[in-house]
């Protein structure tokens, strides 16, 4: 045995002596080596492309020989010929081990390819999908053999790829005799393969050797947007992302209205139910279109969503969700048959559902947990998902609690006087003069800021339309910064911050950002009700922050992770002026960008991530804000800019607040803060 040639695989290290004859890839198989093959070695894939290293190696004490492979053979001339071998490159299937031999398995050999995630510090995901081709040449009928076509098939499938206990879905039975007779009983066969213990099954079949790609679908489904990534299941790549407005906005634009809808509408929440699944037809239509694919290929599909969205989106009213104990109907993962949910892709393609945490911390929050790994961190990380209801976690390798707080909607533009979503022409930067009091902007589409020459002309098919949820952000944090604005929240009078912009709107005072009138355009103000949404949105964030502080036994932390898509846009800076956040060292506070939209691309992609995640839900701490009686403490102190008793050393070491306060006890809103519904 051990005058047999030495194999040795890299990078995986791996290495076993073989037989002369042996092709690579069996000798790869044997050793548990990550070599990809489709075809099961018949050489029509190419996905087996290994590199042979020549020469001596010290490191791995062997010589390897010009011949220690066997010679380029008719299968590789003829696929070189076709579509091109890189230089040095053999088909593993093809070429057998003749002596000793070093073998690298370059990235895009490998099965479990790891799909390289844009930021450095976020992890690789190992490409794993519950969905996978498999190529296979089936006996053919014999009037000696009784056996269906079905058990020949997937008798292949246990012989080729050591696959057993397949099973199939009713209509595979409708479509297969016909095309294992056209592909000459040489199939390809695209397997479902779900938990350990889960039979696979047979969802799709095409003659002979099929050459495309199949593709999953991983959907965060927010209160008031849908987002997808369309990713190509055979090599991670996002084919196309896209998104719309959540239909069910019409019924409420909060979470908590649309609970009230379905409790004052007795077919309130199927008439939601039908909205959303619409809009999710709707969506998959528009990211087929852009990805240039046909749906009918889209065979996987993950949904986050928070407990309201996932209830509705599954059929079930929310009204337990509307009252405590909050509870869900079922907090574990859900498997399904994307049919059951009427949604328009292959007829058999398999939906997931990530776990949720509790009543109102859901699969976006477990998604969020998947992607940042709050649970795996050294040192202790806050991760806030903001959005119209924000998802917060606080942990290190101890221990992870999680709470939700209900932001509402104008941290997205809505409920602000000139607010809209972030699309071209909505200011999303601002910075005011604090001499002069003078704002200057930037808007979505254009890189100038609105002093500088050229901006109207960039901004000529667009205009200044609005302002979005970043935008509206730096605005009122350059007010408070520049003294348009004190800490209470009151705009000042022109008197007071010596500001012409500054005019009377009723009984308060609003700010111009721009005056597009005499073009026709709109006039961009800055209201004292839109400073108290703003107040109200960001005094719940932190608060739920700080009671999680309080629960965690500290008054820092290490770091923060803005998460959402919205967090992407966020200055740090300008978020602790506002005191959304705890006070932290801005090198320290950093975006995901939309972390539960990158966590169900994760769970797409990675089948363990899924027991993974499924796991590490059940090890969260759930704090529920509303019995908690410091949450109410907290948010009356965190209505102040940046807050009424919390010190932010770090924010003053930075910035100079100016200290004046505008109430002078006559006229005004007198410095009241009023809720609103």
């Amino acid at each position: 045995m051990t005058n047999d040639p030495l194999v040795i695989f890299t990078p995986s290290g791996k290495r076993g002596h073989f037989p002369v004859g042996t092709p690579i890839l069996t000798a790869a198989r044997q050793l548990g080596v990550d070599l990809d093959s489709v075809c099961g070695g018949r050489g029509i894939c190419s996905k087996c492309q290994i590199t042979p290293s020549y020469g001596e190696f010290a490191k791995h004490g062997v010589t390897v020989d010009e011949n220690a492979l066997s010679e380029w053979n008719a299968v590789e001339a003829r696929y070189d010929e076709k579509r091109g071998l890189k230089k040095g490159r053999r088909l593993g299937c093809q070429a057998s081990v003749q002596g000793d031999v070093v073998i690298d398995v370059p990235p895009e050999s490998q099965v479990h390819k790891q799909v390289v995630r844009k930021r450095a510090e976020a992890r690789d995901i190992i490409l794993d999908p519950t969905v996978s081709l498999y190529y296979v040449v089936v006996n053919e009928p014999d009037m000696h053999d009784p056996s269906g076509d079905l058990e020949r098939l997937t008798m292949a499938l246990k012989d080729q790829w050591d696959i057993d206990g397949v099973s199939a879905d009713l209509h595979i039975l409708g479509i297969m005799q016909p095309i294992l007779r056209k592909g000459e009983w040489k199939v390809t066969v695209a397997l479902h393969q779900g938990r350990t213990g889960e039979p696979p099954r047979i969802m799709h079949l095409w003659p002979g050797f099929y050459e495309g790609t199949i593709y999953g679908l991983a959907v965060d489904l927010g209160s008031t947007t849908i987002a997808a990534h369309l990713c190509d299941l055979r090599s991670g790549v996002v084919v196309a992302s896209s998104g719309i407005m959540n239909p069910q906005i019409r019924f409420g634009e909060d979470l908590m209205s649309r609970v009230s809808y379905s409790m004052m509408n007795a077919a309130g929440a199927a008439e939601m139910t039908n909205a959303v699944r619409a809009g999710m037809n709707q969506l998959f239509d528009q990211i087929a279109s852009e990805g240039e694919i046909d749906k009918t290929l889209i065979m996987d599909t993950v949904f986050v969503c928070n407990p309201v969205m996932h209830h509705l989106f599954l059929g079930i009213d929310p009204f337990e969700l509307g009252q405590a104990p909050f509870a869900l109907a079922t907090s574990d993962a859900i498997r399904l048959n994307a049919r059951d949910l009427g949604l328009d892709i292959h007829p058999a393609a398999r939906t997931y559902l990530l776990p949720c945490i509790a009543g109102h911390v859901g699969a976006d929050a477990a998604a969020v947990a998947l992607s940042e790994a709050p649970d795996k961190s050294d040192d202790l990380v806050l991760v806030v998902d903001v959005g119209t209801n924000a998802e917060i976690l606080l942990g290190n390798r101890e221990k992870v609690l999680a709470c939700s707080s209900p932001t509402g909607p104008a941290f997205e533009g809505a409920q602000i006087s000139s607010g809209q979503r972030a699309a071209p022409g909505a200011i999303e930067r601002c910075e005011i003069d604090p001499v002069t009091k003078e704002p200057r902007f930037k808007v979505i589409g254009s890189d100038l800021w609105s002093t500088e020459d050229g901006f109207m002309d960039a901004i000529a098919t667009t205009g200044v339309t609005g302002i979005c949820g970043s935008g509206i952000i730096e605005i009122v944090a350059e007010m408070r910064m520049a003294g348009l604005v004190d800490a209470p929240g009151l705009i000042g009078s022109p008197e007071q911050t010596g500001s012409d912009r500054i005019f009377l709107d009723g009984r308060t005072h609003s700010y111009m950002i721009y005056d597009g009138s005499a073009d026709g355009g709109p006039v961009i103000t800055v209201t004292n009700r839109d400073i108290r949404e703003i107040q109200m949105a960001k005094a719940a964030l932190y608060s739920g922050a700080r009671l999680l502080m309080d629960k965690f036994g500290v008054d820092k932390v290490d770091r923060i992770v803005l998460a959402g898509a919205f967090g992407a846009h966020i200055s740090t800076k300008h978020a602790m002026v506002l005191g959304m956040i705890p006070d932290a060292p801005l090198d320290k506070v950093t975006s995901a960008g939309n972390a539960a939209g990158t966590g169900a691309r994760i769970a797409l992609l990675n089948r363990a991530a899924r027991t993974e995640i499924e796991a590490t839900v059940r090890e969260i701490h759930k704090i529920e804000t509303a019995i908690e009686p410091r949450f109410q403490e907290h948010f009356v102190n965190a209505s102040a800019i940046p807050n009424a008793v919390e010190p932010f050393p770090i924010l003053n070491s930075i910035v100079t607040l100016p200290t004046a306060t505008f109430n002078t006890g006559g006229g005004g809103d007198g410095g009241r803060r009023r809720r609103r519904g």
